[in-house]
């Protein structure tokens, strides 16, 4: 098979689009459509800083490469959460691709260092080993993303959520009827109230697939392992189900979330709760709708007093 632009042999096909390309002219569609999607959604300007949540793996680090090649300034944001043979290995991908390109620079929050526990340990202890971490290491990042893309002065927090991520929660919600979460979906998430960094997804209308090759043909080295604790989650399961819709049906993926977001757009799941009343948290700032302490804070009260 030939690449539709010119006589080398194509190295990635993609079915959705009938198209095939090689391995020069795919970066350079991968790259146009990451910018068309930063465009179509006006999620920040060419002067914005902006920092890029990376975990180590193939979209996060796709993501930061493509930022800096479209001249962004660009950091990383790589949170420790100590998890015993995987944080390890994923933070020295990070680690490395920023010494191979000069001018690429990242923060750590090394979770362990800064609040004395890592995440199985916090987990542990306020769970009481009752099922996997995942929510605690939710609020964890979220808090973390938050405090360093506001204290650092960056214009956005940019994360490598692609379309099979964005069309699996989906999915789930819809399932469900979660109408509160389906209202709030959306490639920007404003930083609409006070205390609230700006979120973006620049890679929401690619698949995983693509970030995948857009990692290997770039010669980016990534830490192939999902996290032990995503063994068995829901969302793996909403993605295969997908995933069987999309062999059968190339496109389907694309379809139901891009339909969604021109639903949308024109007017559906507007409806909104009415709104929390939200406060400043008596330790570290952030906003929270508890009395007091914020979720994050409570978490260490019975070890830090």
């Amino acid at each position: 098979m030939k690449c539709r632009k010119c006589d080398r042999r194509a190295v990635f096909n993609m079915r959705r689009h009938k198209l095939a390309l090689c391995e020069v002219h795919y970066p350079e569609w991968f790259i146009a459509q990451t910018e068309r999607a930063i465009e179509k959604y006006h999620m920040f300007a060419p002067d914005a800083r902006v920092l890029v949540a990376v975990s180590g793996g193939k979209d996060s680090l796709a993501l930061w490469d493509v930022l800096l090649k479209l001249g962004y300034q660009a950091d990383g944001l790589y949170i420790d959460l100590g998890i015993e043979g995987y944080s390890t290995p994923s933070r020295e991908k990070v680690e490395r691709f920023a010494a191979q390109r000069p001018g690429a620079e990242f923060v750590v929050v090394d979770l362990k260092a800064e609040y004395g526990e890592s995440l199985p340990e916090v987990a542990q202890r306020v769970r009481r080993g009752r099922g996997k971490p995942c929510s605690v290491c939710g609020l964890i990042k979220r808090h973390a993303m938050n405090r360093v893309t506001l204290e650092g002065d960056y214009t956005v927090l940019a994360t490598g959520h692609n379309l099979d991520d964005e069309a699996a929660v989906l999915f789930g919600n819809v399932l469900h009827w979660q109408t509160g979460y389906i209202a709030r979906q959306a490639p920007v998430l404003p930083a609409d109230r006070e205390g609230f960094a700006r979120k973006v997804k620049p890679f929401c209308r690619l698949y995983e697939r693509e970030t995948a090759a857009y990692a290997l043909i770039s010669g980016i080295d990534y830490i192939y392992d999902e996290c032990p604790y995503a063994v068995g989650a829901t969302s793996i399961r909403h993605k295969d189900v997908l995933n069987r819709m999309e062999e059968e049906s190339p496109g389907a993926k694309a379809h139901f979330y891009l339909g969604f977001l021109r639903a949308r757009k024109a007017g559906f799941f507007c409806e909104q709760a009415e709104e929390t009343e939200l406060h400043p948290c008596t330790n570290c700032g952030q906003p929270t709708s508890a009395p007091g302490l914020c979720a994050f804070c409570r978490l260490w009260k019975t070890t830090n007093g």
